[in-house]
């Protein structure tokens, strides 16, 4: 304790927040990802947008597969990252159908490189950027790779997150390295971030 603040790590928060992600239920989770998906359709970023960059969602995160879908439906290109982990560079690769991913580490799937073409970084309109929690700022914490902290080094698009409410949390230990995303989706509101 410090000045009567707990100072939490990056680690200790990432833990607490997988707990929490765990405990939604099956119906809940679905509910709120589906409000998300049609929030984000609704805003101009999403209209505007002709090639999108997103991941395929894992266990705890926000489900992508419907944007993908209603993306492909409006003749949007998709295009989803693939890390390069000897080096934890990441790119985009455009993706028609979910038969050209392949399952890579920690049971991400991901684009398989001769069933893709890269995509480069100033083509992508609007990219989401995922992680575990968010602060109304912009603020995010990752997974701990580092991969998007990297990419949003040069990329100059508009960004987006999604999340669950009980994503929202008050202060992040913010680094140098970190950016801040331009907007936060959740099931309940559309947030615009200052940074």
């Amino acid at each position: 304790m410090e000045g009567g603040l707990e100072i939490v790590t990056k680690q200790e928060l990432r833990k607490k927040m997988r707990e929490q992600l765990k405990s939604i239920n099956r119906e809940t989770y679905e509910k709120w990802s589906s409000e998300i998906a049609r929030n984000v359709t609704l805003t101009n970023d999403w209209k505007i947008a002709n090639t999108i960059g997103i991941t395929i969602s894992g266990d705890l995160e926000v489900d992508t597969l419907g944007l993908i879908e209603k993306a492909w439906s409006e003749g949007k290109t998709v295009c989803t990252p693939k890390c390069e982990h000897t080096t934890k560079e990441m790119n985009f690769r455009k993706i028609t159908d979910y038969n050209q991913l392949e399952i890579v580490y920690f049971s991400l799937r991901e684009p398989i490189i001769e069933r893709t073409t890269p995509i480069p970084h100033d083509e992508i309109d609007l990219l989401f950027v995922p992680g575990l929690a968010f602060t109304k700022s912009g603020y995010r914490l990752g997974q701990g790779g580092g991969y998007y902290d990297r990419y949003l080094m040069n990329y100059k698009g508009k960004t987006t997150s999604l999340a669950f409410e009980l994503s929202l949390i008050e202060e992040l230990p913010i680094e140098h390295f970190d950016i801040p995303v331009q907007k936060l989706i959740t099931n309940k509101q559309v947030l615009s971030c200052k940074g």
